[in-house]
């Protein structure tokens, strides 16, 4: 404890502050994780229709869409559910303050919403021409206007870059914990993306073509091993100040959190890759699915890991 005695009224000074324990739960882990699923398909997408004809993905242009949107909810909804008071969400519109993330992020994963609800509606539409009938406006807007599907999607894509990586500049803005200090934040968060988007896109895949898919199973196997490599290299090589070695101690020390960690890397990384480099060889779409899971679970549990051990350390 560090204290200190003000003469004058011989009151004592302390900072013994108590350990809150964790404030950022798994509640934040969902929503980082739904919010890897929604930019990372829009990745994806436009990889593969730069790379493939779209009849080589008859579903995508619809499939895409839809996924994100239900993703990006996912992830708005958890975040409504940290604020604790939703309504305060409001003034981040109503009264902005642009030196904030948060408010900047806000309006980014807002505004993207908005252009994959468009994406959305327009490729449903097309996708199905007898839904909504003669009489349905916005199907029938929605077909005549078709081509702003394409023109909209450079700007969606290019929109999903500080959707998903903002949230790693708003952990770094919390100075007091060390390991979310590193810049490598940013870069995990693109890998996540690109798993997590070619997880999703890997269950829509039985009908595209096998060069398709064995992109997709590329994507997904070089984003797990960088990925990877990337948090081993935190974990044992990179020179860290001491309050990041002590944080580390917790999956060094082989308690809850260093099983957690590992069963993750196992589960989400390591298999996953083997898995993805043997569907190269084979073309074996159960084990490729199967890779998808495992990816997307691991994903979750690492995540979940290194948010939450930053914050049980003491401040003071």
């Amino acid at each position: 404890m560090v204290e200190s005695t003000i003469h004058a009224t011989q009151a004592v000074v302390t900072l013994d502050v108590p350990i809150q324990g964790i404030i950022w739960g798994s509640i934040i882990t969902v929503n980082m994780w739904a919010k890897s699923i929604g930019t990372g398909v829009v990745f994806l997408a436009a990889f593969l229709w730069f790379r493939h004809s779209k009849d080589d993905m008859p579903n995508l242009r619809w499939l895409m869409p839809v996924i994100a949107f239900l993703s990006l909810n996912v992830f708005l909804l958890f975040t409504l559910i940290d604020l604790h008071q939703p309504y305060r969400m409001i003034h981040i519109f109503t009264h902005p303050h642009w030196t904030s993330s948060i408010t900047v992020g806000a309006w980014l994963a807002s505004l993207f919403l908005g252009l994959i609800t468009i994406l959305m509606v327009i490729g449903v539409a097309d996708a199905f021409p007898s839904l909504g009938g003669k009489k349905c406006k916005i199907t029938a807007i929605a077909r005549n206007n078709s081509a702003v599907y394409e023109r909209i999607m450079p700007f969606l894509v290019f929109l999903a870059i500080p959707v998903t990586t903002y949230t790693a500049i708003i952990m770094a803005q919390s100075s007091a914990r060390e390991l979310w200090q590193a810049p490598t934040e940013v870069m995990q968060m693109m890998w996540a993306a690109l798993m997590a988007g070619s997880a999703a896109l890997i269950f829509v895949s039985g009908s595209w073509s096998k060069e398709a898919r064995k992109d997709l199973a590329l994507v997904l196997t070089m984003a797990v091993f960088f990925s990877f490599m990337m948090y081993m290299g935190e974990y044992f090589f990179s020179f860290k100040s001491s309050e990041a070695e002590a944080v580390l101690a917790f999956v060094h020390s082989g308690g809850e959190y260093s099983v957690e960690f590992w069963f993750g890397m196992t589960l989400g990384f390591i298999i996953p890759f083997f898995l993805g480099m043997s569907y190269m060889k084979s073309e074996n779409t159960t084990l490729l699915r199967f890779a998808a899971i495992l990816a997307l679970v691991g994903l979750f549990l690492v995540k979940d890991v290194w948010l939450k051990i930053p914050q049980m350390l003491p401040l003071s």
